[in-house]
C-alpha cells in the first residue's frame, strides 16, 4: 500500500506576521517546526496535482436531526436571531429543553445501522474521484473514530464501529487516496451558547463531550486555553500516527490569536517529518493568512479564483446549498452547475473536493449519489482533459468568468454557454485541451484563442481536433476569428464537452507573478 497525505487546515486568518516560537524537531529532520524550514523543503506531491477531484463526508451525530446545517449543535444552543432562533425552537418543540435533551442525548440515536464502507467506496470508485475524505472529529467533539483521548467517539458510542478505520480500509481497497478532517479548533468555543440558560452544557459529567464551551473564540493566551491546544496538537497528532490518512483537512472558522501558531508549526513538522522517514509525499491545504507560501495547497471553501494561480490550490464545495451535512429539506445543485465549475477549478491549476452528506443511518440520499455518479459518466468520457493535466498558458476564453465572492457564492448557477472554454494541457506538454462549457445552438463552436495567426495556445499548426467520446472525424477549419468546430450529429455527453486539440508547440502555462 502507498500511502499519499495531504493535509487541509481550513483555519482562517491568525495574526498576519507568522509565529516562529516551538518545539525543536530531531536535528536531523528536515522539518523544523518553523515555517522558514518546512517553506524550504517543502514539495507539493504529484500524486495530488494529478487527481483533479475528491469527495469530503461530513457524517456524524449531527446527522440525526438532519435539520438547518452540520453547525445544529450549536444552534440548538443559541437561539440568538434568523434561522439560528428557528433552529433553537425546533428542539425544543421537537425533542424538549436542552437541560433534559441535549446535543449529548442524540448519540444513541446515530447508529449508523445500514452503513455499508464497501458499497461507498465502490460508489467514490465510480464518481472518478481519486481521493476521500471523511470527517473525522466536528466542531461537536465527537470521534468517528477510534481514540484513546476521548471516551466521546463512534468506536464507544453510538454506532460502536471504528468509521474511519474502516473507510480508510473500503478506500485504499477501491485503489483511492484515502484522506479524514479534523474539525477540533472549533470546539473551544462551538456550545457557548449552552452557558447562558439552562442546559447540560453546564453539567460537570459531560464536560469531556462539551468542552471548554468558551464565549471568545480567542481567548487562548491562559491555562486552560493551552491545554486545549495541546490537546488539539495530541488528537491531530494520533489520528495522524494511527490512520495513516492521505488527506487531513482542518477547519476552523474565524480569526484565532498567535497562540496557536506553534501548535500548527509543530504540527506539520511531525507530520512532514514522518512522510519523509517513510519516502511519503504529504500536503497541507491551508486558508489565506494562515500559512505562508510554499509549505502547503491553499483552499479556498465554497469559493473559486478568478485566475490561474502559479500554485497548485483547492476548493471544496458541497453538492447542497444549505449544509455540509444531510439535512431533510436540503436543496441541490445540478450536475451542469457542479461540472462546469470543477473545469473551470481544474483550468486554474486547482483541484475540486465535492461534498455529500449521508443520512444517519449510513445510507447516501439518491440526489447526492445521482450527482456523484454524473461526474462518474462525465469523467470516463472527458478524463483525459482532467486526470493529471496542466494548466494551459490560457485558462479559458468567454464571457462567463468567475469571481471569488467568499463563502456562499456556489449557491447561484453560473451561465456558461458555447461561448465559454477552459484549457488544459497534457502532463507531458504535447496536447491541448478545449473544454466547452456548452453546445451551440447554430451548430459551431468558435474558439477564440487558437484563431489563424494567433500563437496565445499553440506556436504552429493544428494537425488534427477530436472530440473526447465522439468516433470519428471533425469537420473544422482554423479561421481569422478562431478555431471552428461543427457540432457533430450526436452529443457524447449532456455537459462540458473536451476537445483534444493536436498541434505543434504547445505553450506551456506561465505562472503569473504575485
Amino acid at each position: 500500500m502507498k500511502i499519499r497525505f495531504v493535509i487541509s487546515l481550513s483555519l482562517l486568518t491568525l495574526a498576519p506576521a507568522f509565529a516562529q516560537t516551538s518545539v525543536a524537531a530531531p536535528s536531523d529532520s528536515p522539518f523544523q517546526p518553523n515555517w522558514a524550514s518546512i517553506a524550504a523543503n517543502y514539495q507539493v506531491p504529484e500524486w495530488y496535482r494529478d487527481a483533479k477531484f475528491g469527495i469530503f463526508i461530513h457524517w456524524g451525530v449531527y446527522s440525526v436531526p438532519a435539520h438547518h446545517d452540520e453547525w445544529y449543535p450549536r444552534w440548538m444552543y443559541k437561539g440568538d436571531e434568523g434561522s439560528r432562533k428557528r433552529a433553537f425552537d425546533y428542539h425544543i418543540k421537537t425533542y424538549g429543553p436542552q437541560d433534559k435533551f441535549g446535543y449529548k442525548d442524540f448519540i444513541p440515536l446515530f447508529k449508523a445501522e445500514k452503513w455499508d464502507p464497501v458499497a461507498w467506496a465502490k460508489l467514490f470508485k465510480d464518481s472518478g474521484a481519486q481521493y476521500i475524505v471523511p470527517v473525522a472529529e466536528h466542531h461537536d467533539g465527537f470521534a468517528m473514530y477510534d481514540s484513546a483521548l476521548s471516551p466521546w467517539t463512534s468506536v464507544k458510542m453510538g454506532p460502536k464501529r471504528d468509521i474511519i478505520g474502516e473507510l480508510r480500509q473500503a478506500i485504499l481497497a477501491e485503489g483511492l487516496h484515502f484522506g479524514l478532517s479534523s474539525h477540533r479548533a472549533e470546539h473551544w468555543w462551538f456550545f457557548s451558547g449552552g452557558r447562558e440558560f439552562p442546559s447540560d452544557v453546564q453539567d460537570p459529567q459531560y464536560a469531556s463531550l462539551y468542552g471548554p464551551a468558551q464565549s471568545n473564540r480567542k481567548n487562548l493566551n491562559n491555562p486552560e486555553g493551552k491545554a486545549f491546544l495541546e490537546d488539539w496538537l495530541a488528537r491531530c497528532n494520533e489520528l495522524v500516527d494511527k490512520y495513516q490518512p492521505e488527506l487531513v483537512y482542518f477547519d476552523v472558522v474565524g480569526s484565532w490569536s498567535p497562540e496557536f501558531q506553534p501548535y500548527l508549526q509543530q504540527f506539520v513538522a511531525h507530520y512532514y517529518n514522518a512522510a519523509a522517514q517513510l519516502n511519503r509525499k504529504v500536503a497541507v491545504n491551508y486558508k489565506t493568512g494562515l500559512m505562508p507560501d510554499n509549505t502547503g495547497v491553499l483552499d479556498f471553501e465554497r469559493d473559486v479564483s478568478d485566475k490561474a494561480r502559479a500554485q497548485f490550490w483547492q476548493t471544496d464545495t458541497s453538492v447542497g446549498k444549505k449544509s455540509w451535512s444531510h439535512i431533510n429539506d436540503e436543496e441541490f445543485k445540478t450536475p451542469k452547475q457542479l461540472i462546469n465549475e470543477f473545469v473551470d477549478v481544474v483550468s486554474k491549476n486547482g483541484t475540486y473536493l465535492l461534498n455529500i452528506g449521508p443520512r444517519a443511518d449510513g445510507t447516501i440520499p439518491d440526489e447526492p449519489r445521482d450527482l456523484l455518479l454524473a461526474f462518474g459518466a462525465w469523467l470516463k468520457i472527458n478524463g483525459d482533459a482532467i486526470y493529471g493535466s496542466r494548466p494551459a498558458a490560457i485558462a479559458g476564453e468567454g464571457p462567463t468568468q468567475l469571481q471569488p465572492k467568499g463563502p456562499g457564492r456556489d449557491k447561484v448557477e453560473s451561465p456558461y454557454g458555447s461561448a465559454d472554454f477552459r484549457f488544459t494541457t497534457s502532463k507531458d506538454g504535447t496536447t491541448l485541451y478545449a473544454i466547452a462549457l456548452g453546445w451551440p445552438e447554430n451548430g459551431v463552436w468558435t474558439v477564440t484563442s487558437l484563431a489563424a495567426g494567433n500563437t496565445a495556445l499553440l506556436g504552429g499548426e493544428i494537425e488534427r481536433v477530436e472530440l473526447l467520446g465522439q468516433p470519428g472525424a471533425l469537420d473544422w477549419k482554423r479561421t481569422a476569428q478562431g478555431l471552428e468546430i461543427k457540432t457533430p450529429a450526436t452529443k457524447p455527453g449532456d455537459y462540458a464537452f473536451a476537445f483534444r486539440v493536436v498541434g505543434k508547440s504547445v505553450k506551456p502555462f506561465s505562472p503569473p507573478t504575485p
